[in-house]
């Protein structure tokens, strides 16, 4: 077998349920959540699920032990000829699409770390919550690689071109204040606080409309090239949310004085 085995030990994401909202745990803290193999495909797997089950609406992300994600696990790691490194590498990729992709809101709750692969996780959730001493750092260089889990994309589009290139290029580290003014994490809170504050923020996001917010989701992460292209987008997004349930549900909400009930029909 050609890259990584897969180890056949017990879970490495760890599911709990708050009403609408699921929540996925990366529980390897003996390895500060760092990405095997076996997290990745779980990860991927864990997160069909989600959109799968009727009653999720929004998926929140977080480590268990104090930590968000050290990266990849860099004890499963060694020099090896291209061909064997693409499974671990495509693996990672489906991670990234599958956050990407989801219809569903994502949150990452960052405590703790979130380095190398854990930031190319944060940076493709839709809403960071960070802790105040949270550590975000790209740390490829430091075993000669560059970047992936999406970061060279994500990245430049959080916080910019030239701070990307920064963070990438001279692997600088920042704090979850730092993250929170440079745009790379959406919230702020206290240490320990992350996960209860990134529930409550899910729990908001599930009262939304789901139907709109995929929309939302859809246009941002797959960006039109130019003008014309993004209002075809919004034309075709917009004109099919006309003709649903949740519409009709806002517009009597509206004039009744009254809070929406959306049903994602």
């Amino acid at each position: 077998m050609t890259g990584e085995a897969i180890r056949q030990e017990a879970p490495a994401i760890r599911r709990e349920h708050h009403g609408a909202v699921r929540v996925l745990l990366l529980d390897r803290p003996d390895r500060r959540n760092a990405l095997d193999m076996q997290m990745r495909h779980e990860l991927v797997d864990r997160l069909a699920e989600a959109e799968a089950d009727p009653e999720v609406r929004v998926v929140v992300l977080a480590g268990a032990g104090g930590t968000f994600c050290a990266g990849g696990d860099l004890s499963t790691m060694r020099r090896q000829p291209v061909a064997e490194s693409r499974p671990r590498l495509e693996a990672a990729q489906r991670v990234a699409r599958a956050l990407f992709d989801l219809r569903l809101p994502v949150v990452a709750a960052v405590e703790g770390h979130a380095i190398g692969a854990g930031l190319g996780i944060a940076a493709a959730c839709d809403q960071v919550v960070a802790a105040a001493d949270a550590r975000f750092a790209a740390s490829f260089l430091g075993v000669g690689l560059a970047a992936d889990l999406g970061i060279s994309w994500t990245l430049p589009r959080r916080i910019g071109l030239a701070r990307a290139r920064t963070m990438l290029m001279t692997g600088r580290s920042l704090t979850g204040e730092q993250a929170a003014e440079w745009g790379l994490a959406d919230h702020l809170v206290g240490p320990g606080r992350a996960l209860e504050e990134a529930i409550a923020l899910a729990a908001r996001l599930a009262a939304g409309p789901p139907l709109a917010i995929a929309a939302v989701k859809r246009l941002l992460n797959h960006p039109a090239d130019t003008a014309d292209t993004a209002l075809a987008a919004e034309l075709a997004e917009q004109g099919a949310l006309f003709d649903t349930a949740d519409f009709a549900e806002g517009l009597a909400a509206v004039r009744e004085k009254r809070r929406p009930c959306f049903t994602g029909r």
